[in-house]
């Protein structure tokens, strides 16, 4: 969410230290996600006048006119030089105080400004609309600035336009803050200052007019299923006149990224963000029937029912959505979510039902995700709107459209508020207790009672202090998450400050800890992998899940990813079943910002689900990414581009510090692992445990994640990696006697792999062949043949006991080289 500090300041005193308030919201838990200066989009946009204006000798509708910029423009000489800007807007004269764009300005839309020439006459600006600036959609000519208004000022400063916004990680658990004056009575709290709700001032100016025809003998309200939308309430304004709104409703708007649309509009918007109340205005003579009625019901959408959104979109229901529907004219909104272009307020509408409710959290947010259709009203309606307050919120709205589009509020005969009001599910506020000892035990520090009552008194819950040790607390019904007593614990102590908490260490006797195994391994791999150049990361957990058909990674028959219930978003709606998809997101942010050398690894859980388990099964993984280089280049090195076998190389580390035996590599096939380079990749297999899996990642896998090849990678399981691990390595004593080196070449089938050959040398050479090394591969087919290649290996032969002679080495070798012939089909070469 959006913060406007200047707007923010209106209601509570914001510390003038920007930083030291950024971090204490994210203390708090309100994290900062960016500042951002307002007004910078209106870089070189400045008041001007126009001095003179005169036809422009090629066209019949454009003028040449001589606009004075101030010291915006300077001659030779550095005194102020008038531009010259040809316009076709026809609402000025010569005289009128206006806003230019310059050359280099860059306007929303990402329309720049330069010098040109149009119909042979030089421009060097643009003299702007307010749509051309983003602030409404007038576009029925430019902006004409009251006379006093200053020549040759940027106007942003002279709107008053530069503010500061933060925009706000707000936590799912916290609906309260995703508005203004939810803000302020968090910041209020924080800093132990007041904070001012608007909202009493702008309901009383509201005074329904009783003259006419009454609300109650206009609209009904029916709600079939009091789950579904637990209040609903609407009012009626008559004689409203639609059109654009006041410039501090539009600069409202503009300062938190909304674009104005029309008075009427503007105000349900200005409400959602200062309340965090969605309201919808529909025209009232589009939602009644013929007989001057409105019969409002909130039901369950049919099967197969049609809606056209406002975005222009025809949407096909199911029974699992809400919809606001007439008995004549069906479908008119999606509880929630959007309202329908059918009941749309326009330009020529005179009376207005205004909408103010509650709907069901679950529901809204599956419409919502099922429809790919997301909007400020449904992100509030799904993480829960309060339905104690509407009425009064409702009010406000009314007081506040009759001040900018004039008309009057329809009265009541049951009340005299206007309103219609059906509330078939009151949300009855928690009676919750707060010990003090229990709470300073718990929080291992003494905070003042005092300090406790303030607080949750700040935070608008009721405190009934009878000095004993229990305090008897009311939660605010806009606080849902307030549910258990350990619940005001949190908000106590985040808002006192937890950095402010002594640590302590734990108390016992006679008790001492120690490492699990499982826990010693994972420091082993932790170490193990950082040392081989390779840095730690986290992402999320939450998945798309399309992730899998991106990478092109299978799982065998009845293997089901972990669908969320109610998800943040549609793109974070399974849980992960690979930690690869999240790695190469992060390879992919790195080099779009210019980071070409990546090398990362995670230790995380993957999750997975099958047909009638009731619950998912997690599995430790370990996964790595290598892209670019491990070094930089130098005068005298050039980089080498990290591949397949320097992830193997960082497996070999693994493998080497977790004392694993009789590990294998075994070659993949592109139907096993299509995700990966056919010819680099390859199992691996310690004993009879798989442990996973190394390659190349497939370019199609890169591209689909907007990652730059080469990139390496590997995932192995950490259950395995546990499971195969041995306390220790043999112990080898330092050789006393010397070795004997000889180079051996055969000449094999291509198919025959080194692996093969090094496991049948290694059985031929019995115990005096220490070790075999692969270090030389040659193709020609003139020399070896087709089909052939010769593979060279060095064979270190060694007795721990005595120093070999010639002839002992050269009985074993001739014993090795009959043995791999006959394994093999090779020929020795000579």
């Amino acid at each position: 969410m959006k913060v406007s500090l200047k707007w923010l300041s209106e209601y509570v005193e914001v510390p003038s230290n920007l930083k030291a308030f950024c971090d204490r919201l994210d203390l708090t838990g309100t994290g900062v996600e960016a500042v951002e200066t307002l007004g910078a989009t209106f870089e070189h946009v400045v008041t001007a006048q126009v001095l003179a204006k005169e036809p422009h000798p090629d066209s019949d509708h454009m003028w040449v006119c001589t606009v004075d910029v101030g010291a915006c423009n300077l001659d030779e000489e550095g005194n102020p030089q008038p531009i010259t800007v040809v316009c076709g807007a026809q609402n000025f004269e010569a005289g009128d105080h206006i806003v230019t764009a310059l050359p280099g300005a860059e306007l929303p839309g990402g329309v720049k400004i330069k010098k040109s020439k149009l119909r042979g006459v030089a421009s060097c600006g643009m003299n702007c609309s307010a749509r051309e600036l983003g602030l409404s959609s007038d576009h029925s000519g430019i902006m004409i600035l009251p006379e006093d208004a200053p020549v040759g000022v940027p106007y942003a400063e002279y709107a008053q336009l530069t503010d500061m916004v933060l925009d706000l990680e707000i936590t799912p658990n916290r609906p309260d803050c995703l508005s203004m004056v939810g803000m302020a009575r968090e910041v209020g709290a924080m800093y132990r200052i007041p904070y001012r709700n608007p909202l009493n001032s702008m309901a009383e100016k509201m005074q329904p007019v009783r003259e006419g025809r009454a609300i109650d003998s206009t609209v009904s309200i029916t709600i079939p299923e009091p789950d579904r939308c637990p209040r609903y309430t609407v009012r009626i304004i008559r004689g409203v006149k639609v059109g654009p709104s006041p410039d501090w409703l539009v600069e409202r708007l503009a300062s938190i990224g909304q674009r104005s649309v029309n008075n009427v509009v503007d105000v349900t918007n200005y409400i959602l963000f200062l309340f965090g109340q969605p309201l919808h205005s529909f025209d009232l003579a589009k939602v009644r029937n013929a007989h001057g009625y409105a019969n409002i019901m909130v039901r369950a959408a049919e099967e197969g029912e049609h809606l056209e959104t406002l975005d222009g979109v025809d949407r096909v229901l199911t029974p699992d959505m809400t919809v606001i529907a007439t008995p004549d004219a069906g479908p008119i909104a999606l509880a929630g979510v959007m309202g329908g272009a059918a009941t749309e307020v326009d330009e020529g509408t005179t009376e207005i039902l205004l909408e103010a409710a509650t709907f069901c959290p679950g529901r809204t947010s599956r419409t919502s995700r099922n429809l790919g259709l997301f909007s400020e009203s449904s992100m509030r309606y799904e993480r829960g709107v309060d339905d104690h307050g509407i009425d009064v919120r409702s009010a406000a709205a009314c007081a506040l459209i009759v001040e900018v589009a004039g008309g009057e509020v329809v009265y009541a005969i049951t009340n005299n508020e206007g309103l219609v009001d059906a509330w078939p599910k009151k949300t009855e506020p928690k009676q919750l207790q707060f010990r003090i000892s229990r709470f300073c035990q718990m929080m291992g520090a003494n905070i003042p009672r005092a300090i406790v009552v303030e607080i949750l008194k700040r935070l608008g819950c009721a405190v009934e202090d009878n000095e004993g040790d229990r305090l008897q607390v009311v939660a605010p019904t806009f606080r849902p998450d307030l549910e258990r007593e350990i619940d005001l614990y949190e908000e106590v102590l985040r808002l006192w400050g937890m950095d402010r908490i002594p640590a302590t260490l734990p108390g016992g006797r006679g008790r001492f800890g120690t490492r699990t195994a499982a826990a010693l391994a994972n420091d082993i791999v932790v170490a193990t992998l950082r040392a081989s150049g390779l840095n730690d990361t986290m992402t999320y957990s939450f998945a798309d899940p399309a992730d899998m058909e991106r990478l092109g990674m299978t799982f065998e028959a009845g293997v089901l990813p972990v669908e969320l219930i109610n998800p943040l978003n549609s793109a974070q709606s399974v849980m992960r079943q690979s930690i690869i998809p999240g790695l190469l997101r992060s390879v992919a942010y790195n080099q779009a910002r210019g980071v070409s050398d990546v090398q990362l690894f995670e230790m995380g859980t993957v999750f997975s689900t099958a047909e009638g388990r009731k619950k998912p099964k997690e599995r430790q993984k370990v996964a790595g990414v290598l892209a670019g280089s491990l070094q930089r280049a130098g005068w005298n090195t050039a980089p080498v581009q990290l591949d397949f076998f320097d992830a193997k190389g960082v497996v070999e580390n693994l493998v080497r510090e977790l004392a694993l035996f009789k590990v294998r590599f075994a070659p993949l096939s592109s139907e096993e692992a299509p995700f990966l380079q056919p010819g680099r990749a390859a199992s691996i297999v310690a004993g009879g445990t798989a442990l996973g899996w190394v390659g190349e990642i497939h370019p199609r896998a890169c591209e689909a994640f907007e990652a730059k090849g080469p990139v390496a990678a590997f995932e192995l399981d950490l259950g395995a990696l546990q499971k195969s691990r041995n306390a220790a390595r043999p112990y080898v004593d330092v050789p006393s006697f010397p070795p004997i080196e000889i180079d051996q070449a055969f000449v094999v089938d291509e198919d025959v792999t080194a692996e093969r050959m090094g496991q049948v040398i290694k059985s031929a050479g019995g115990k005096l062949l220490e070790s075999v090394q692969l270090f030389d591969v040659f193709r020609d087919e003139e020399k070896v043949g087709p089909g052939k290649k010769s593979m060279a290996f060095k064979l270190v032969f060694r007795s721990p006991e005595r120093t070999l002679t010639s002839d002992e080495v050269e009985k074993a070798v001739a014993k090795l080289q009959t043995k791999v012939q006959g394994a093999t089909g090779a020929e020795v070469r000579g």
